[in-house]
C-alpha cells in the first residue's frame, strides 16, 4: 500500500455522513475503524483495504480514492494506453449482452488496447497446477486477492513464507501486456476490487467498474453509441471462470476435498480468518488453502450494484461457458505456450501491524467500567460492533473504540441521566418556589412593619384607656362587660402587631452551641400535650453538636409541635425524627392528623393564611418558622396526605439545617 498513506488514504469516512451505527465496525475483519466521538474514521496502517465498510455504509460515508481524473489525464497524453479488464465484468455490465459492445465504449473512451485480464488467470492457474499437483509440496496458502495478502503480511506475518509465490492474474497479464505490446506501455486495471489499487506497481492507474460508469456518464457514452469490437489479443480461456466462489480450482479441473494435498477454498470476512487461524495452528497443516476477502470477485466493492450473488455467477458462467465454446484453441495455446515461459513468481513482505493485548486487569477494569462484572453480564449482542463485550473491551484499551458504543450500557447511563436531570429539575423546582416564596415573605414583611408600627401607638393607648375604665367601673355596672371585650381584642390586636413585627424584623441569629437531641426533647416540654396523643423521639445521629439560635429555633419547633397537636383532635402519634449526613442535620416533624389538601400546602408560609377557625390562629407562625429557617441557610418542605385511602393521614415537615461550627 506504498502508494496510499494517513495524509492520503486509500479507504476515508467522510465525517458529515457519519451516523454512529458501527456497520462499519461489524463489517470490518481486522477492525481498522477508530471510533472517535462517535464519528467512525478509518484507520489507513491497519486497513486491508477490503472494501467491506465501503459496501455496507447505507449512509455514503465510506468511500475509496478516485481515480477517474487520473485515467482521463492518462488517456489525453501522448501514451499509449491499455486497459486491462477483470474476468468479472460480466456481473457488472449486465444490461450489456454482447460483451464486444462494452470493448467498443472502453476504447471510445481513448484506451489503444482492450485486454481480458483472464488470459493472466490462465497462466497463473496452470503455476498453481504445478504445486497442487506436486505431492512433495508443502502446504500452501493461495489467494488472488490483495486485501488477504495485505491481511497475512500485516496480522499473521508468520504465515509469509507459506504464499505460493506467484503474481495474481492482473500482474501476470500486465507482464503479457508489456511484452507483447511495449514496455513502455501505460496500463490502466478495471476491475471490482478496491484493494487492486493498492497490489504493486504493475499499472499506472486502477479504476472500478463504478469509476468506470462514471465516465462513461462523463462521456455520454452507452452501447448504443459504439460498434462492437472483440478483445485485443492474448485470448483467455477458462481464466473467464476465476472470479466466482473455486473458480480457480474449476480452471484447472480440480474439486475442493480434505486431506494431504487436497485444496480448501474459502471466501467471505469471517471464513478466511477462521481457515488462516486452523492453518496456523496446524489443524489444517496438511493441505492447501485457497482465499478470497469477498464471496468470490463479483461482489467487490467497485461493484456498482450490491448483492444478487447467484445472478451475477450465472452471468460470469454464462460468458465463460460461450467463451469456451467459441474459442480459436490453436491461437490460444500459440499464446499460451509462449508467454508461460515468462517469469511469474513474486515475493512476499511481512509487515507486522499487530498490537499487542492488553493486560488482563487494564480490560478487567474497562468491563467493570462498563457494568460487566461477572460472566451473565456479559451480553455479546454485537451492537458495539464486536463480536464479544471481551473484543470490545481490548479495542477501547487499545484506542480502537469508545465504552459508549456498547449499547446497554449507553442507554442504562441514558436512563441514569434523565434520572439526575429529573432530580435537578426538581430540585430547580423547589428553589424556584422558595424563592418566589421568599419574594413573597420579604414584601409582606416590609407592608407589615409599616402597618404594625402605624397601628402599635393606637392600640396601646386603648389597651391603657379600657384598662383603666375596666379598674374603675363597678363589675356589676352594665358597661363593665363591654369594656372589659374592648379591652380583650384590644390585647388581641396587639399580640397580632407583636406578631407582625417579630416576622418583619430581620433579627440576627446569636448562634451558639447546643445538644440537638436534648434541644428536641426539651421542645416537647414548652407544648401541653393532651392525653390522647403519644410523643415519640427517633434519633439516629451520632454527632448531636450543633450550632444554632436556640431561643428562635424553640419557636420553630414548639410552632410546628402545637400545630401538629392541633390537627389530631381525636389523637394521634406525634414524632420527632433526627438524621444526619456530612453536612446536615435533618429534623423531622410528622403526625398523624387530618392532613392539609394539596391546594393549601403552598399557602401555609404566606402571612395571614390559616386553615383553623376564626380566633384560632393568626395565620404568622409558619411565616414566622420560614423566615428563622431560612435565617439558618436552612430547608424547609412540607408533604402532607388528607386521603386514608393513599395511606396514613398526616403531615411532615421536613427541616435540614447546615452543620455551622
Amino acid at each position: 500500500m506504498s502508494r496510499f498513506s494517513k495524509h492520503n488514504p486509500l479507504v476515508y469516512t467522510l465525517i458529515n455522513k457519519c451516523r454512529v451505527c458501527f456497520t462499519c465496525v461489524r463489517e470490518c475483519p481486522v477492525k481498522a475503524i477508530k471510533i472517535i466521538n462517535g464519528q467512525a474514521e478509518v484507520i489507513q496502517e491497519r486497513c486491508i483495504a477490503c472494501g467491506n465498510c465501503v459496501k455496507v455504509c447505507s449512509q455514503g460515508a465510506k468511500v475509496f480514492f478516485q481515480s477517474t481524473e487520473l485515467v482521463e489525464e492518462l488517456l489525453s497524453s501522448d501514451y499509449q494506453t491499455i486497459a486491462c479488464i477483470a474476468p468479472s465484468f460480466p456481473a457488472e455490465f449486465i444490461e450489456i449482452e454482447d460483451y464486444r459492445f462494452l470493448v467498443g465504449m472502453i476504447k471510445k473512451l481513448g484506451f489503444d488496447y482492450v485486454t481480458e485480464v483472464a488470459f493472466g488467470a490462465d497462466l497463473v492457474a496452470n503455476e498453481y497446477k504445478k504445486i497442487f499437483d506436486n505431492i512433495e509440496s508443502k502446504p500452501t496458502i493461495t489467494s488472488d486477492c490483495p486485501a488477504i495478502v495485505h491481511y497475512i503480511s500485516h496480522y499473521h506475518p508468520d504465515l509469509i513464507d507459506s504464499f505460493a509465490k506467484i503474481d495474481s492474474p492482473a500482474m501476470a497479464m500486465a507482464k503479457v501486456v508489456k511484452k507483447k505490446y511495449g514496455e513502455n506501455s501505460k496500463l490502466v486495471f478495471i476491475g471490482p476490487c478496491v484493494a487492486k489499487k493498492s497490489e504493486s506497481d504493475s499499472f499506472e492507474e486502477v479504476l472500478t467498474f463504478s469509476e468506470l460508469r462514471t465516465i462513461f456518464k462523463k462521456k455520454n457514452i452507452n452501447a448504443n453509441s459504439v460498434k462492437p469490437i472483440d478483445f485485443d489479443e492474448p485470448v483467455s480461456a477458462k481464466g473467464a471462470i476465476f472470479p466466482i466462489n473455486h473458480g480457480l480450482l474449476q480452471s484447472i479441473d480440480r474439486k475442493e476435498g480434505l486431506g494431504k494435498g487436497k485444496v480448501v477454498s474459502a471466501e467471505g470476512k469471517t471464513k478466511f480468518k477462521e481457515a488462516i487461524n486452523e492453518f496456523e495452528k496446524g489443524q489444517i497443516s496438511n493441505q492447501h488453502i485457497e482465499l478470497l476477502c469477498c464471496d468470490g470477485c463479483i461482489l467487490g466493492a467497485g461493484m456498482t450494484e450490491k448483492g444478487k450473488l447467484f445472478s451475477k455467477r450465472m452471468k460470469v458462467s454464462e460468458y465463460a461457458e460461450i467463451k469456451l465454446q467459441n474459442i480459436d484453441i490453436e491461437l490460444f495455446n500459440k499464446y499460451f505456450n509462449e508467454f508461460s515461459k515468462l517469469d511469474f513468481s513474486r515475493n512476499f513482505t511481512a509487515i507486522d501491524r499487530r498490537i499487542p493485548e492488553p493486560e488482563k486487569q487494564e480490560i478487567d477494569d474497562i468491563l467493570k467500567s462498563m457494568g460487566k462484572y461477572e460472566q451473565k453480564d456479559m451480553l455479546n449482542c454485537g451492537a458495539c460492533g464486536y463480536e464479544t463485550c471481551f473484543e470490545h473491551a481490548v479495542a477501547v484499551a487499545e484506542g480502537l473504540a469508545e465504552s459508549e458504543m456498547c449499547l446497554p450500557f449507553t442507554i442504562e447511563k441514558l436512563h441514569n441521566s434523565i434520572e439526575e436531570i429529573n432530580l435537578s429539575n426538581h430540585k430547580l423546582e423547589n428553589a424556584r418556589k422558595a424563592l418566589k416564596q421568599s419574594e413573597k415573605l420579604a414584601s409582606m414583611g416590609q407592608v407589615s412593619a409599616g402597618i404594625a408600627h402605624e397601628l402599635n401607638n393606637p392600640l396601646g393607648i386603648i389597651t391603657l384607656y379600657s384598662s383603666i375604665l375596666k379598674d374603675e367601673i363597678d363589675k356589676k355596672d352594665e358597661i363593665y362587660h363591654d369594656i372589659k371585650i374592648i379591652n380583650e381584642q384590644a390585647e388581641r390586636c396587639k399580640n397580632i402587631v407583636g406578631g407582625l413585627l417579630n416576622f418583619a424584623r430581620k433579627n440576627k441569629l446569636q448562634l451558639s452551641k447546643c445538644n440537638i437531641v436534648e434541644f428536641a426533647e426539651s421542645s416537647f416540654n414548652s407544648i401541653i400535650k393532651p392525653d390522647n396523643i403519644d410523643i415519640q423521639l427517633i434519633n439516629n445521629i451520632t454527632k448531636p453538636i450543633i450550632a444554632i439560635d436556640s431561643t428562635q429555633m424553640m419557636q420553630v419547633l414548639t410552632n410546628i409541635e402545637k400545630n401538629a397537636i392541633e390537627a389530631m383532635p381525636d389523637g394521634g402519634i406525634l414524632k420527632l425524627e433526627l438524621n444526619e449526613s456530612e453536612n446536615e442535620i435533618e429534623i423531622i416533624i410528622s403526625d398523624t392528623g387530618t392532613g392539609i389538601c394539596e391546594e393549601n400546602i403552598e399557602k401555609i408560609f404566606t402571612p395571614f393564611f390559616t386553615t383553623k377557625s376564626a380566633g384560632k390562629g393568626t395565620g404568622l407562625g409558619l411565616p414566622l418558622v420560614y423566615g428563622i429557617v431560612k435565617m439558618h441557610k436552612g430547608k424547609i418542605n412540607v408533604k402532607s396526605n388528607i386521603d386514608n385511602t393513599k395511606g396514613q393521614t398526616g403531615t411532615t415537615f421536613i427541616i435540614k439545617l447546615p452543620k455551622t461550627e
